[in-house]
């Protein structure tokens, strides 16, 4: 099979590549075919960040999107017609210019210079080992100021993991600096949670961070790079052959083609798929990628519930979910890191269904619905726990795609908490993944829905346990038998997590957790500061 040049930004330049087959990644194309062997090749599953890069797409509106990403997981024909930008790029970019004016924090809003958050210590960046007298930064010439600053406060030792810092930093400086927001510690800690250094430290990095605010501020001239976006999209729009990787750009035309070709490979952000290709070497004759259908990039919001694309990326689907429940945000930022979220979509995460999938539990227990689609039957909607039938399977057709998830807005009495258990607390799987939503009402439990994870072949409703609240006075005693029932319901397996016996007492401590701080008992740190925190003390 052919397939259609592979095209995208860089520098302001179009690149163009051929017979590039439809499972080589990102990281492949740039290491092997163009030469950029700053990007790194650390873990090849999404776990180090040291290959991270950055994508920037045209959201239809005049701006630029900027994603960083992991190319070591990410099909390279995935980014045509995207901008892309590696730790080579950003002092060679003509489109990345100097600016007049850009908002730099103060120490009392989090500038450099703020306090470090669980460390109790002022943040200046060039202190020696014994915090006595500053020694003057060294002014490199010629770099931006991410990369200036992770200089400065010497944020670099073997420098392997360095360039994907730096992306991460780029993006955080795009999304964050150029529209005059400050970097807060704790938000720089969840931003780099997806990057892995083991010599430097995470300390003079997230310094890094928040001195890049205070450097003389560049940016991409965003006006030059939609107009070169937009000409570059005309030119794929050619009717060139591309029957080895098909990405239709609407639902209709996505259903026609997973009609004509059932075997491809269906992938959306392929941050499981990516893994196929590089751990078990698996060969992908046929892709069919999901992603550019515009239908399925929306989300629709109405006042009975909210309606999320199957294409919308992690990151733009746990915003809007955090944003309806504000509960949620702490469970959001421990999903993976930013860099999957950035590429991995939600639908993606329910389609695959894995047992320790941390989406489904969640929406499993938001009552949510999923909605499949065929260009023969239409579509058709079901209760998203109904969608498996085992270990990885359930119940499409081959000629259906899971397109849209819908989720029910909440009553004013529901409480909502979702638990995460793992070993690291940053960027790792579940163990055990439990979410409880509950309607309490004059001091009685009037329904209940709970998602669990990690304790059976498929991700589950506690269907039991809610038989064991529901209509029964929200009590400790109510909460001590429905943990009896929650701990029987399910017979979990012993791995390299954790054993099965672990998991069954975790979900009924997870349940008594949610009971207590019902009670307005005690509640852990938050996520800020436990991973500020957890950073810090990574020296």
């Amino acid at each position: 099979m052919t397939t259609r040049p592979l095209q995208f930004l860089r520098r302001g330049q179009p690149v163009a590549l051929g017979n590039v087959p439809p499972d080589r990644t990102l990281l492949e194309v740039l290491r092997e075919d163009l030469g950029c062997t700053g990007t790194k090749e650390g873990c090849g599953e999404g776990d180090c960040g040291a290959c991270t890069v950055v994508l920037g797409e045209a959201d239809g509106h005049g701006k630029v999107r900027y994603s960083a990403v992991n190319s070591c997981i990410r099909l390279a024909h995935s980014v045509d017609g995207m901008a892309l930008w590696t730790a080579e790029d950003l002092a060679e970019d003509p489109l990345i210019q100097p600016v007049a004016t850009l908002h730099k924090p103060s120490r009392a809003d989090g500038g450099l210079g703020a306090r470090s958050a669980g460390t109790g210590m002022d943040m200046q960046v060039h202190e020696d080992s014994e915090h006595r007298a500053t020694t003057p930064p060294v002014r490199a010439v010629g770099l931006h100021p991410v990369q200036e600053a992770m200089v400065q406060c010497h944020g670099s030792q073997c420098g392997f993991c360095t360039p994907g810092f730096v992306m991460s930093l780029f993006g955080m400086y795009q999304n964050r600096v150029c529209q005059g927001q400050s970097i807060a510690r704790a938000q720089a800690a969840q931003d780099l949670s997806g990057n892995l250094c083991r010599c430097t430290g995470y300390r003079p990095i997230l310094d890094a961070a928040q001195h890049m605010v205070q450097l003389p501020p560049m940016a991409v001239n965003e006006a030059e790079l939609v107009q070169k976006l937009e000409l570059l999209a005309l030119n794929l729009q050619a009717p060139e052959a591309n029957l080895a990787y098909i990405a239709p750009t609407t639902q209709a035309e996505l259903l026609a083609a997973r009609a004509a070709h059932p075997q491809a490979q269906v992938v959306a952000g392929a941050t499981d798929v990516g893994l196929w290709v590089t751990k078990q070497h698996r060969q992908l004759a046929q892709v069919l990628d999901v992603t550019r259908a515009a239908e399925l990039r929306r989300i629709d919001d109405t006042p009975e519930h909210i309606a999320i694309g199957a294409a919308v990326t992690l990151t733009e689907a746990f915003a809007r979910l955090t944003a309806q429940w504000p509960s949620l945000a702490e469970f959001a930022h421990r999903f993976a890191g930013l860099p999957v979220r950035n590429s991995g979509t939600l639908g993606g995460n329910v389609a695959n269904g894995s047992p320790i999938g941390d989406s489904m539990p969640l929406l499993i227990a938001l009552r949510a619905q999923v909605v499949l689609a065929s260009q023969a039957r239409g579509e058709r909607a079901l209760l998203l726990e109904s969608l498996y039938t085992g270990y990885r399977q359930n119940v499409m057709a081959p000629d259906e795609l899971l397109v849209r998830i819908v989720v029910p807005k909440p009553a004013p009495s529901e409480q909502l908490k979702a638990y995460k258990i793992s070993k690291r607390f940053d960027d790792d799987i579940s163990a055990v993944c439990l979410v409880l939503n509950l309607d309490i009402a004059d001091g009685t439990v009037q329904r209940a829905s709970i998602g669990a994870g990690g304790v059976a072949a498929t991700p589950v409703r506690a269907q039991q346990t809610e038989a064991a609240l529901q209509g029964q006075p929200w009590t400790e005693a109510t909460v001590q038998q429905a943990m009896r029932v929650l701990q029987a319901e399910f017979s979990p397996i012993s791995d390299m997590r954790a054993s099965g016996d672990y998991r069954r007492t975790v979900l009924g401590n997870l349940l008594q957790r949610f009971w207590l701080e019902s009670q307005g008992g005690g509640a852990p740190a938050s996520i800020a500061q436990l991973q500020a925190t957890h950073l810090e003390s990574a020296l």
